[in-house]
């Protein structure tokens, strides 16, 4: 569905992506996790044309960019991270005027409409300003609107930025719901208990490279299942196992008290590369 090979993406002497090479299987939810600038914004940008590659083969659903840029806009759908509707417009009007750019028949785009605004249960607001919109209505909009032309594809940057947990986890049955109907998703994200929840697999970038790529049950288990957390003078020290026996056997030996716990992604992440995920 999605290939990328030797992407470089540079601005003046900074490298923002280095060399990456990636394969994204149909209807699969893939995640891309790293902190600020890690790249993975930036790859983003590249993949829905807001930026041109420095050097790389890119394909999406067979077509190649930039070559094929028309093409690939017809099969992709983008929420980007920051809120950009229009909000003098109603959610019925800021879906009638994207799917008229997208060239849809009248029939279609009114029919179309209606599913969508149903799909992201805002059919009773669909009348309403933009305005009087709150944050996880305003994704959910979004969303419908990346979806109105029938995509192949969704990006998601950032989706559930800036949300409460409540209206987070509204979104993650979107997500789930859009997966199940066959949508290959490409999210990026700073939470680490959303890329566990929703992708079955995440890559990991680091100063726009990519340092680790599996499915997050196996990128924690390269550390160990179980760790054992306690703090010192010098700060919080981590030690990992395998099974929660030996963990508790170790936190036993502690003169401290300690937390003993699953493995998480940002366990692996600050192994890695010594940062934390959110920052």
């Amino acid at each position: 569905m999605i290939s990328i090979k030797g992407l470089v993406k540079k601005y003046g002497e900074r490298t923002a992506v280095n060399n990456l090479n990636l394969t994204i299987e149909p209807g699969e939810t893939f995640g891309l996790l790293g902190p600020n600038g890690a790249g993975k914004t930036t790859t983003i940008r590249v993949l829905t044309m807001l930026t041109r590659p420095t050097v790389g083969e890119i394909h999406i659903y067979g077509y190649c960019l930039p070559q094929e840029e028309l093409a690939v806009k017809a099969v992709i759908g983008v929420v980007p991270q920051h809120f950009n509707l229009d909000t003098d417009l109603t959610a019925r009007e800021n879906l009638n005027l994207h799917g008229r750019l997208h060239h849809m028949p009248k029939i279609e785009r009114q029919q179309r409409i209606e599913e969508l605004l149903e799909y992201v249960e805002l059919q009773e607001r669909g009348n309403d300003m933009v305005n009087t919109f709150s944050g996880g209505m305003k994704r959910r909009l979004m969303i419908a609107r990346a979806l109105l032309h029938k995509p192949k594809v969704l990006f998601l940057d950032e989706p559930t930025v800036g949300l409460d947990p409540q209206v987070r986890r509204r979104l993650w049955d979107l997500i789930r719901r859009l997966n199940a109907d066959g949508l290959t998703v490409l999210l990026t994200t700073h939470y680490i208990e959303e890329a566990e929840n929703l992708c079955q697999r995440v890559a990991i970038m680091e100063k726009g490279q990519l340092i680790a790529l599996n499915t997050p049950t196996a990128l924690c288990k390269r550390l160990g299942g179980y760790v054992v957390e306690w703090t010192e003078s010098e700060g919080t020290q981590y030690r990992f196992f395998a099974s929660r026996a030996e963990a508790a056997e170790f936190a036993g030996t502690l003169a401290v008290n300690a937390t003993l716990r699953h493995t998480n992604l940002e366990d692996v992440f600050v192994e890695l590369t010594g940062r934390r995920v959110s920052g």
